[in-house]
Formats: C-alpha cells, sequence, structure tokens
C-alpha cells in the first residue's frame, strides 16, 4: 500500500515514520533541518524506536556545530537512542526506513510531503539494504560532551547557581529559535560565570575538562568580552604563584536583569 502525506513541517512528518511498533529505524541523508527535528523529538519523547542515521559528513558538521543540538545528540548517543554515521554516497531522497515502512521526504516548497508504502517485499528489501550500508558506514565522531554531562559537571564543580543561570540562557536562546546572537558554549560559560563572581581558572578548567573548549579557548573569549565591557575581572590573590581572576559582569545593563533576558541583553551588547 502506499499513501502520501502533505504537512506544514517536517515534525508532523516525523509522526508518519514513527507510527507503529518498530523497534529500529534507519534515517537516510536526512536535511539540517531534519536532523534537528529528529534530535528535538528523540530528546522529548521516550516512545521512538532506536534510530540509526546515515548522513552526509558536511551536513552532519554543519549541524553540530550548534551545541545546542550537538550536546542534545550526545546524550542521545550515550544512551543508544541514535546512532550516526556517514553516508558513503547521495541518494535521492530523505528516508525513513523501518520493518514495517518505507517514507520518502518529499519538499514541495514551504510543505513537505512523505510519500509512503508498506508493501511488505519491497520494504524489507530496503531495510535489509540499508541496515547493510549502515553496518560499512563510517562511525560519524561527535566531540561535543552531553548536554546532561554538561549539567551535572557544572553544578558540581562550579555550582548549581551558576548551572540554573546555564540552562536558562540555554533556554532563551532555544526559543529564540537557533539565532544564539554570537552567544556560543563558551560565551555563555564566561557570562553566567560572571554573573556569579566565578574564578576565570575555575571556568576554565571546568570548561576543559568536560570537553567544552581548551583554556585557551576560554582565555581568548574572556579577554574579548572583557575588551567590549561585557565582563571585568579583579584579581585574588592565592598562596603561591600570580593571582587569579575573579570574573564580573562588567557593564551595568546586565546586573540585576533577569535570568530569561540576560542573554539578550548580553547579545545586545555584543552586536
Amino acid at each position: 500500500m502506499v499513501s502520501n502525506l502533505l504537512e506544514s513541517d517536517v515534525k508532523d512528518v516525523l509522526e508518519v515514520a514513527f507510527a507503529g511498533s518498530d523497534e529500529e529505524l534507519f534515517v537516510v541523508d536526512p536535511p539540517a533541518s531534519t536532523i534537528v527535528s529528529l534530535v528535538d523529538a528523540a530528546v522529548a519523547r521516550d516512545d521512538l524506536p532506536t534510530m540509526s542515521m546515515l548522513a552526509d559528513e558536511r551536513v552532519l558538521k554543519d549541524v553540530m556545530d550548534d551545541f545546542l543540538v550537538a550536546s542534545k545528540a550526545a546524550d542521545l548517543l550515550e544512551s543508544g537512542t541514535l546512532t550516526l554515521r556517514v553516508l558513503p554516497e547521495d541518494v535521492d531522497n530523505a528516508l525513513f526506513v523501518s520493518e514495517s515502512k518505507v517514507v520518502a521526504l518529499v519538499s514541495a516548497g514551504d510543505r513537505v510531503a512523505a510519500l509512503s508504502t508498506t508493501d511488505e517485499a519491497f520494504v524489507s528489501e530496503v531495510f535489509e539494504t540499508h541496515r547493510d550500508a549502515f553496518e560499512d558506514a563510517e562511525e560519524y565522531a561527535l566531540r561535543t560532551p552531553s548536554i546532561s554531562r554538561v549539567r551535572e559537571t557544572m553544578a558540581a564543580d562550579i555550582g548549581e547557581d551558576v548551572r540554573d543561570d546555564f540552562d536558562a540562557v540555554l533556554a532563551s536562546l532555544e526559543s529564540a529559535g537557533g539565532d544564539d546572537g554570537g552567544l556560543d558554549e563558551v560565551t555563555v560559560s564566561l557570562l553566567v560565570a560572571a554573573r556569579n563572581d566565578v574564578l576565570l581558572y575555575d571556568i576554565s578548567k571546568w570548561g576543559e575538562d568536560v570537553g567544552i573548549a581548551s583554556k585557551a579557548t576560554f582565555s581568548r573569549t574572556k579577554t574579548r568580552l572583557e575588551d567590549v565591557g561585557v565582563i571585568d575581572t579583579e584579581k585574588v590573590p592565592i598562596d603561591v604563584g600570580r593571582p587569579r581572576l575573579r570574573l564580573k559582569l562588567g557593564d551595568d545593563r546586565l546586573v540585576g536583569v533577569d535570568t530569561e533576558e540576560f542573554a539578550a541583553a548580553a547579545a545586545e551588547l555584543l552586536a
């Protein structure tokens, strides 16, 4: 049986691919927007099949440059909900392939069409073909730490108040539809550290240990933020060695701002 579905966005089409009791779903050559939607759907739900994704390496790199997406994908990888591998060659359309159905994703202007079939012989052949292709494909190495690990270690190493501010800033960036205003993960970490008077040494060591960025990257970003007056530092003497730097907010427009508005205010100052 073949059926067609025309929907307003990818998330609606995903319901067609996810419907049923299949335990495994192969996702073949998805565009960037579909990868983002898949990650969001998999994080938000616990009734989805295990996803084995074969995707173009350049598309994966572009999508995983976004910390919000990559850190959630890393959570899915660690839990075994998602596996990423590199597609060796292009296919005609993005495909969702399970043991019971094949769904082809086709863009139609500003809408999306899902063309699906449940023909047993055809589905079986396509499923086995892509299972073999997945087994032979190179694994995609995602270097971004999982958001769960980031949150847990920040609370333990830096403080729960800092973690709560970090969560709130990321949530506000996500609600802004991916427009981060230049606030990457290192910048956000430094800003919430400054909001809570954390030592540069502590936040940069944590960031390097958890895998967000090197201490050198944190230091360079701190200098940039200091140069534009968004953060400030004060020296804190220690018993042995050079004094350490305590991060402070450098602009009064960031002081006392609600956490939900903090990211927008910082982005405006950095623009």
